[in-house]
């Protein structure tokens, strides 16, 4: 280089160094130093290399898995999430003494407590997917709600009294789903469907398998249960026993969350229908005003899978069906569908509906947006829980399947406005 070509100031030349190789840098010095110090100091070293050889060892295990993940076993509490909340609700945390009312933003965490009142409800969903409808008079206390990180799942929930509907959505293997009973633990498949009876005055306890298959465990005996089979005990020392039950109809109109207008009159004349079960002689047909049919409006049997119910006057409805066989003994309660009645004139017009563009998770969706205040929206046939006052509302989808999907965002008010707006997305 010529005398011309070296100017002055400050040169500097960037080397990459990765956390690995600097590691192992100081680690090779380390090693030069100890055989240097093993060949001077024989004897005080023999211990001290044999020693530190296993500490190194392990260190180098270390090093060597850096940037890839093994999976340590590490356990992290979950939290679950009230989706739905009707009447008198309570939760205890499991950190205090103390209950207050229930709401959406209130966190259930490992050792909560949740009770519903005499014309109360809940739906509490956990990060698995698994749902539970506390029903009126209940009280449930989640025992374990925790993940680790391979993506195992375990969730517990105890059932003190009244009544409870679950759910299991799709888990990972290693993963369970559990609720316990008296003593008894029964432990559910994924994509299955249990209803829990749990009355301590009467000692009757009682664990139907509405959908997918199970096994329950008490006192050393284990029952395995499929579609629409149930065990029941009674005392501390008493056997399960098992039995199946009469699969119910399955509703069909008035779908669930649909509008029904009555063109400007008072009333309107509904049909029902369902789904005809074989050994039946009839059905049993039940309109009530509330989800818990406390009080009903129509309570009558049939013998044909569908009927006709005159003067529904205006406002919201739920219904269920049973069957019956020749003995008179009656299927469990079918799904519960809502409608409403509504009086819409020919110049009513539509009301605001203003969507945000759609947030996609995964397979999960997320809907914002905005509507007339005062109105309910519902989301693929699901009602949005809760609307803000100044009509803000956000939603998330149960998650969806692979491929093309509509979205279907409805908005209702009690006058009869109405407006229904459909995107289709694609789910990867």
């Amino acid at each position: 280089m010529s005398s011309d070509d070296r100017k002055p100031g400050l040169h500097v030349a960037w080397t990459t160094v990765t956390y690995r190789s600097l590691v192992l840098l100081i680690l090779s010095a380390f090693l030069v130093f100890g055989v240097a110090v093993r060949f001077t100091f024989p004897q005080f070293t023999d211990n001290t290399v044999k020693k530190a050889s296993d500490v190194f060892g392990k260190l180098l295990e270390r090093i060597a898995g850096m940037g890839t993940s093994t999976g340590t076993g590490v356990v992290t509490a979950q939290q679950a999430h009230f989706t739905a909340l009707d009447g008198t609700v309570r939760v205890k945390k499991g950190t205090g003494n103390s209950w207050v009312t229930a709401d959406y933003n209130i966190p259930l965490e490992k050792g909560d407590v949740v009770q519903t009142g005499s014309e109360g409800m809940a739906k509490v969903v956990f990060n698995d997917g698994t749902s539970y409808t506390v029903k009126q008079d209940s009280l449930i206390v989640i025992q374990e709600n925790s993940a680790n990180d391979q993506q195992q799942t375990s969730v517990a929930v105890a059932v003190s009294t009244g009544t409870v509907d679950l759910s299991t959505a799709t888990y990972s293997q290693g993963s369970k789903s559990q609720v316990i009973v008296d003593g008894a633990t029964a432990s559910l498949a994924p994509e299955s469907a249990a209803q829990v009876r749990n009355d301590p005055k009467s000692d009757r306890h009682e664990i139907l398998m509405k959908k997918g298959t199970g096994e329950v465990t008490r006192n050393g005996e284990t029952v395995k249960l499929a579609n629409w089979e149930k065990v029941s005990f009674q005392g501390p020392q008493s056997r399960l026993e098992k039995a199946k039950e009469i699969g119910p109809p399955t509703p069909i109109a008035p779908a669930n969350m649909a509008p029904l207008f009555s063109a400007g009159e008072a009333t309107k004349d509904v049909e029902f229908s369902w789904t005809p079960m074989a050994n039946a002689v009839g059905y049993r047909l039940r309109i009530s005003r509330n989800p818990y049919f406390s009080s009903t409006l129509v309570d009558k049997k049939v013998n044909t899978a569908a009927v006709t119910v005159t003067n529904l006057g205006q406002g919201a409805y739920y219904w269920m069906v049973q069957s019956y066989d020749g003995a008179g003994k009656e299927s469990v309660e079918s799904e519960k569908n809502r409608f409403t009645v509504i009086s819409k004139g020919k110049d009513t017009e539509a009301i605001d509906l203003e969507l945000d563009p759609f947030i996609q998770h995964g397979h999960v969706i997320e809907v914002t947006g905005k509507t007339q205040i005062g109105a309910r929206v519902m989301v693929n046939g699901s009602e949005v829980p809760m609307v803000a006052s100044d009509g803000q509302f956000h939603f998330f989808t149960p998650p969806l399947p692979t491929g093309e999907a509509v979205i279907t965002v409805t908005a209702q008010t009690a006058q009869g406005g109405v407006n229904t707006q459909q995107k289709k997305i694609v789910i990867q």
